[in-house]
């Protein structure tokens, strides 16, 4: 009995979905629930499941088509199993003369062309190191279960092009007796050729670059800035840190702070909690904060639902689990959808300072930097204290400079002073 396999229902802010990459060639037997093909959207990598046990009997789309809904990808052979007996003898006859095809062509000493990539990869991976030649199990992976990532095969590559060339041969002592005139002499390039690389972005990445642009096209962005002394947060996490870690099972973190003292400033400065329809503004009654988390794909921005209700250490529970989800690709779509304002952190990263884009069709978002000791004036003394900048970007056309400026003053003092967010006010 033959059975379809098509793509699944996709969210209907999905519109459709590139085909990434199939796991199974034709002839091949599949086990029910294994994974037979990825396809990508443009905010996660779905993966289609087997939907019974069998043979793969046929691929009707090939990799990099565009798909939807419902489309017909595979067809399956149910019950049946790989080709045995006779069939097996003839594969092996087959394989046979392709090793000494093979043998014949390595003699031959034709150039190599593009390796067949296999092991565990993720599609950005794959693609990248197809396209550069490389033979994936020449790169460790960094992933979980050894899964190499697209950074993975980067650094490679990186670690490849710097590794030390073999030093040119002496030349020879020049001719005193020669007037012949000095010529410029280029220094060699420290990477060799100059070469360049064509990488179609992915979907992710076409998505983001999309937003950013839509985002600024359309809103009328600005950005307030202020700091924030994180002493007493220090003070607080160092306190409690071991305790917490021992009755929750996570780290104390800063998010968690950023994330409820943003909170306890949105219910003050509802307008940033906004967001514009037409000619309407919509006023959520509810919190649903994202936390931008990075990946190897690019960007993403999970969403913590009625943040308003979490504890500290339902945030902290719940990052860490999006963290690692989005980075193993596991993540959602329904954790990526929504959100009424956003938090992200280029301090991890050693940003000092920066102007945050806001994710449409939100309407402000906080941006987090580095810690950094600085001098700093209090009650007369000069005193080191931890500071951070944060900076509000939002959109002017419902959002007032003074609600913004407020706004970080109030996210501010309930950073320093943590009392504040326990006791709202």
């Amino acid at each position: 009995m033959t059975i379809e396999v098509r793509v699944p229902q996709l969210p209907e802010s999905v519109a459709d979905a590139t085909l990434v990459a199939w796991h199974k060639k034709p002839g091949e037997s599949v086990v029910r629930d294994e994974n037979l093909v990825d396809l990508e959207t443009d905010k996660v990598v779905l993966e289609v499941p087997a939907p019974v046990a069998g043979v793969l009997k046929e691929i009707k789309l090939k990799d990099g088509t565009t798909v939807t809904s419902g489309q017909l990808l595979a067809v399956i052979e149910e019950g049946a199993a790989a080709a045995t007996g006779a069939g097996a003898a003839a594969a092996g006859r087959a394989a046979s003369a392709s090793t000494a095809a093979g043998a014949a062509k390595s003699a031959a000493k034709d150039a190599p062309g593009p390796q067949t990539i296999a092991g565990k990869l993720s599609p950005a991976a794959k693609r990248v190191a197809e396209e550069n030649k490389v033979d994936p199990k020449s790169v460790a992976g960094s992933g979980r279960d050894g899964r190499v990532s697209k950074s993975d095969v980067v650094n490679y590559l990186q670690a490849k092009d710097a590794a030390p060339t073999p030093a040119p041969s002496a030349a020879p002592a020049p001719n005193p007796a020669a007037k012949a005139p000095a010529q410029f002499v280029p220094a060699p390039s420290a990477r060799g050729t100059r070469a360049e690389q064509h990488v179609p972005m992915t979907r992710l990445r076409a998505r983001i670059a999309e937003r950013m642009v839509q985002a600024q096209a359309t809103q009328a962005l600005l950005t307030s800035f202020n700091e924030v002394d994180l002493k007493a947060v220090n003070e607080l996490r160092a306190r409690y840190k071991d305790q917490f870690e021992k009755q929750y099972g996570v780290k104390l973190g800063f998010m968690s702070f950023f994330t409820k003292a943003c909170v306890e400033a949105l219910k003050k400065f509802p307008s940033v909690n906004a967001s514009v329809d037409g000619n309407d503004i919509v006023y959520h009654e509810y919190f649903d904060v994202g936390v931008a988390v990075s990946t190897d794909r690019g960007l993403i921005v999970p969403v913590l639902r009625d943040a308003d209700q979490m504890s500290f250490a339902d945030i902290e529970k719940a990052i860490a689990n999006f963290a690692g989800r989005a980075r193993a690709g596991t993540i959602t779509m329904e954790e990526l959808t929504g959100g009424t304002f956003t938090i992200t952190n280029g301090g991890v990263f050693g940003s000092l300072l920066s102007t945050p884009i806001v994710n449409s069709p939100q309407s402000a978002i906080l941006g987090m930097h580095k810690i950094q000791d600085r001098a700093v004036v209090i009650d007369g003394q000069v005193l080191v204290r931890p500071m951070m900048y944060i900076a509000l970007t939002y959109d002017h056309r419902i959002i007032d400079g003074r609600e913004a400026v407020q706004f970080l003053v109030t996210v501010k003092q309930c950073l320093e002073d943590p009392a504040r967010m326990v006791l709202s006010i």
